[in-house]
């Protein structure tokens, strides 16, 4: 009988691994509340040797002295905010001058709005009188655990990175993911915001974005319209041609030169034949082109006497 080992082993290297960690973390809650049951101590000596007059007046004291500490950590907090929010309008003016990317001024702006807001923070905790040292300290202490927390994060952070880096989409393109179609609206840190058609917003983690399969509607100046129609059997394909290409050379949002508009028979159906109808356009006028050619197909055809099929079943009695 064999014993594989192999996992015993490297359990155990990955505990040793671990045990630093855990053990600086259990030092540092350990100093914390040995520092504050010393204090606490000792202010409970200090007040049992005070009168009643000395603990009112220290209570006063005290509530001024936090009063104050509340006061001006409001007070940063609204000066702090509000040069946040100055420093954005800044940042997004000079990238707008120089004509950069719509995509990396979005990921700039949620990445400077941030760090800046986690700076505020701190400041307005450092000005309550709460030592940020022990919790800088204590969040060092916690590396680990908090890197393994934020993995997700972190990896659509760096899906977000890779996405202004290579560019599969910029702000404003169509793009389809995941049966989401829509146009996107900004790329953050960590998302991707569209909107859809329907006027929704849909958040998409960048990591998944970048890691999955994306359609890009807007990549290419030109989108293909297609039309399939239906026509009955019988009908004249000359007149069905011309009818369709005289509609298209009419509008003037198709492009004619160097892909002109084709008519194809594609399929010959039950009770029908299948003529595609087919033409290029700039993508910003796809929907708008093909919504255009149901309703003006369906006129044109019906004026030239072309006669649209519907299902039927021919029973012969004997």
């Amino acid at each position: 009988m064999t014993y594989n080992f192999f996992p015993f082993l490297f359990a155990q290297e990955k505990i040793s691994l671990l045990a630093p960690e855990q053990e600086a973390v259990k030092s540092t809650l350990d100093s914390l509340k040995t520092a504050r049951a010393e204090a606490l101590a000792e202010k409970v000596q200090n007040l049992s040797n005070m009168s009643a007059d000395q603990i009112i007046s220290l209570l006063l004291e005290e509530a001024v002295k936090i009063g104050m500490k509340v006061l001006a950590a409001i007070a940063i907090y609204i000066i702090g905010a509000w040069v946040i929010k100055k420093i954005k309008r800044i940042i997004r003016k000079i990238m707008e001058r120089r004509n950069i990317d719509p995509s990396i001024t979005s990921f700039t702006l949620s990445f400077t709005t941030i760090a800046l807001t986690l700076m505020l923070i701190l400041m307005t905790v450092d000005a309550l009188g709460i030592n940020t040292n022990s919790i800088v300290a204590l969040l060092a202490g916690s590396g680990l655990a908090i890197g393994m927390a934020f993995s997700g994060s972190l990896q659509n952070f760096a899906g977000g990175i890779m996405i202004l880096v290579f560019k599969p989409f910029r702000v404003g393109d169509y793009v389809e993911f995941q049966n989401c179609t829509g146009t996107i609206s900004s790329i953050e840190m960590t998302s991707t915001f569209i909107i859809s058609d329907n006027g929704e917003t849909i958040v998409l983690p960048n990591g998944t974005i970048f890691n999955g399969m994306l359609i890009n509607h807007s990549k290419l100046c030109k989108k293909r319209v297609v039309w399939n129609i239906s026509v009955a059997y019988g009908s004249n394909i000359e007149l069905v041609r011309a009818t369709a290409l005289a509609l298209l050379e009419s509008n003037p949002d198709v492009l004619k030169e160097e892909n002109p508009p084709t008519v194809v028979i594609s399929n010959l159906g039950e009770s029908a034949v299948i003529v595609s109808i087919r033409c290029w356009v700039e993508h910003t006028n796809y929907w708008k082109t093909l919504y255009w050619g149901y309703e003006e197909i369906y006129k044109s055809f019906n004026a030239a006497g072309i006669q649209f099929p519907y299902p039927q079943l021919d029973v012969h009695m004997k």
